[in-house]
């Protein structure tokens, strides 16, 4: 293909020198939630300190579940080397869930997934992740465990929920727990994430950002 060819609506040099590359990455989080990620990972990226805001981005879209691949294969074409994707999601009722993390990890996306919730999850800032399989009950429990130690309502589309887990949680602990669920999971023969519960490997998206902060 000509040179010229290639060029299309590409940016000139210096639209391209004005384009600030951040330090530690961009993080591109695809999720096929109405709130409850978008919220919780909005909350993390604005509690990271005011000299690091600059350097690691993170950028949080929403979209069917089906179209979480499409979406970031789609959002890193341009310029890819500077964004890290990665989509996150629950089981819940999600048809093919093994097999759209399959495919993700195959095309080089990282996968945050939940059994059954996200709230499973959340759970572990509080010191522990307990067996619940189904996400109703899971996510009505957690609601009374994040009232008692916040005491606030838990609301899925709650602005503020990232800071008010980590600071009447703790984070460290709950990356400990995840780690110790996916090990015992493996260790028990389950292969498949639809057999992994309770489980997530939101922690692995969230360690390494915070490894980067440190």
């Amino acid at each position: 293909m000509a040179r010229n060819e290639r060029t299309g609506n590409r940016k000139t040099r210096e639209q391209r020198k004005k384009v600030r590359i951040p330090e530690l990455g961009y993080y591109l989080i695809v999720t096929d939630t109405e709130a409850t990620e978008r919220c919780y990972f909005n909350g993390l990226r604005d509690d990271l300190p005011e000299d690091i805001q600059g350097k690691l981005v993170i950028s949080v879209i929403e979209t069917k579940t089906r179209e979480m691949i499409d979406k970031c294969m789609e959002l890193t074409a341009y310029e890819a080397q500077y964004r890290m994707p990665w989509i996150v999601f629950d089981r819940d009722q999600v048809k093919d869930f093994d097999a759209i993390i399959r495919e993700a990890k195959e095309k080089g996306i990282g996968v945050g997934w939940s059994n059954p919730c996200f709230e499973i999850w959340l759970y572990a800032y509080f010191g522990s992740m307990p067996a619940l399989r189904e996400s109703w009950t899971c996510c009505s429990e957690f609601g009374k465990v994040y009232e008692n130690r916040t005491g606030q309502k838990y609301s899925k589309a709650d602005n503020d929920m990232y800071s008010r887990i980590s600071r009447n949680g703790d984070e460290d602990k709950a990356i400990i727990i995840a780690q110790q669920k996916l090990a015992q999971c493996i260790r028990d023969g389950k292969v498949k994430p639809s057999e992994m519960w309770p489980c997530t490997t939101v922690h692995e998206l969230v360690g390494e950002i915070q490894r980067k902060v440190k």
